[in-house]
């Protein structure tokens, strides 16, 4: 390997590579240079691992990204753009992997993406010296952690061991109630050390500006904040520009009937007592439940929410079986779970529904699992009053479900140029998956029927939206 090239970190990321820390994370704007830091952080932490016994320092690194699309339109691009196969080896695309060798040196950097189930379950079975997460935000936290368990194992112990192991990780503003928020400003995990760099805008008199202190302006065009910024809005400048915690809504709603400031009511809402408490379930490695009620006049309610992450069924069962029996005792309950569950583990060739009946949790399958029944049912809902009342009302307990309703389950956009087009599946992630538990709830209690059938005569009426919420 003979590469010569002038890389000088900004502040913040050469605070970045001094950490030693086993978990490391970087949040920062668009344009800031994080993904160039996480390359040469992994460049020179194989350069500065211990020869083995035969005098080559080994190493192995996986780099993750959420879907293949991103991880080859934007992570490897920025990875080659750095280290170019012209001057350190020819990259292999069929095997999605590097090999750059000197001659005391040998590196290979695994790219991996985690959409594919069968490709995610690989990348949990490799060797490596470590990882770098790009974009972690879009990564579970129980991804995270597998990952780190995968460390350290490449060089092996018999051959000297890694001279450094762990993960690194960069993203742009998460929510403020997301697994990094949670671990950076409340947690502080040991072993974990996060970085947070200057906004690229700052508001001035009502005006956004570039901040003087954002860090790689040397290397971006003239005014490139501020050009981009031009008719985006606030939400998304805050995020992306301002490195703020906050939510952005991306695609197109799979719900664009919900207003949050009508179908989100400003109180908890409580159970109503002698009324049956309805639960949906979505199952999947990430199970989520929403529990809902109709009242007396035929409005929906939804009081309540459980959203893991990386859960199996027997681990969701322990923790929703006593939400139902203490949180929501006395009440009598109907519970219906995604159709799929009914399809034998490849573990242990149980099916969710059996293993949360074997724990006394009396789940069955939804009605059907077609996805333009199940979106017809809750959007007929949100789309009619109820003695002047809107058809369906979130509690704002249910913080999840609620940000999915208002954009976070969504459409991704295609890549294609001249128009907008959008992918026909929702997109999976954190919010999709109570969205659609909500859906198997409403499913079960009946409201695909009026689907199916159509509805009464003037049962659709336009609801006026305003400022304040219709409760």
């Amino acid at each position: 390997m003979n590469h010569d090239v002038d890389y000088s970190p900004s502040p913040t990321l050469a605070r970045f590579h001094r950490s030693n820390a086993f978990m490391r994370g970087i949040r920062g704007p668009i344009g800031s240079g994080k993904s160039t830091g996480c390359s040469w952080e992994l460049m020179r932490r194989a350069r500065e691992q211990k020869p083995g016994p035969d005098g080559v320092r080994r190493t192995r690194w996986a780099v993750v990204r959420n879907t293949y699309r991103e991880l080859k339109d934007t992570t490897l691009n920025t990875w080659l753009d750095w280290f170019p196969e012209a001057a350190v080896g020819e990259f292999n695309n069929g095997d999605m992997a590097h090999r750059i060798r000197g001659d005391d040196f040998d590196m290979e950097v695994l790219f991996r993406a985690l959409d594919r189930p069968a490709d995610a379950k690989k990348v949990l079975s490799l060797e490596l010296t470590g990882v770098w997460v790009n974009e972690a935000r879009e990564i579970p936290k129980g991804i995270i952690d597998a990952l780190g368990d995968r460390t350290g194992r490449y060089p092996p112990r018999r051959d000297g061991g890694c001279t450094w192991r762990g993960v690194i990780m960069d993203t742009n503003a998460p929510d403020d109630d997301h697994w990094w928020y949670r671990a950076a400003e409340e947690d502080r995990p040991r072993s974990w050390d996060f970085f947070s760099q200057p906004p690229g805008l700052i508001e001035v008199d009502g005006e956004w500006r570039t901040n003087p202190d954002a860090e790689n302006l040397a290397n971006l065009e003239p005014d490139y904040y501020e050009t981009r910024a031009a008719g985006k809005s606030r939400d998304y400048i805050l995020v992306y520009y301002a490195n703020r915690y906050g939510f952005v809504q991306e695609g197109r709603p799979v719900y664009p009937e919900y207003e949050d400031s009508v179908h989100c009511s400003p109180e908890i809402l409580e159970p109503i007592p002698g009324r049956t408490i309805y639960v949906g379930i979505d199952f999947g490695l990430t199970p989520a439940a929403v529990f809902g009620q109709i009242t007396v006049t035929g409005q929906w309610r939804w009081i309540d929410e459980l959203v893991t992450e990386d859960m199996g069924a027997v681990k969701f069962a322990e923790v929703l079986g006593p939400i139902l029996r203490n949180r929501y005792a006395g009440y009598d309950f109907e519970i219906y779970g995604d159709p799929s569950g009914d399809d034998r583990s490849q573990v242990d060739e149980r099916t969710p529904f059996e293993i949360l009946i074997a724990r006394e949790i009396p789940v069955e399958p939804a009605p059907t699992n077609d996805p333009v029944i199940r979106r017809e049912a809750v959007a007929t809902a949100l789309s009619r009053l109820v003695e002047g009342k809107p058809g369906l009302l979130i509690s704002p307990k249910c913080k999840i479900t609620r940000k999915g309703m208002a954009g976070g389950y969504a459409l991704k956009r295609v890549q294609v140029v001249g128009e907008e087009r959008y992918h026909d599946k929702p997109n999976k992630n954190r919010f999709s998956h109570p969205c659609e538990a909500a859906q198997y709830m409403m499913l079960g209690a009946g409201a695909g029927d009026t689907v199916i059938s159509g509805p009464p005569k003037n049962f659709y009426r336009k609801i006026e939206y305003t400022d304040r919420p219709l409760i």
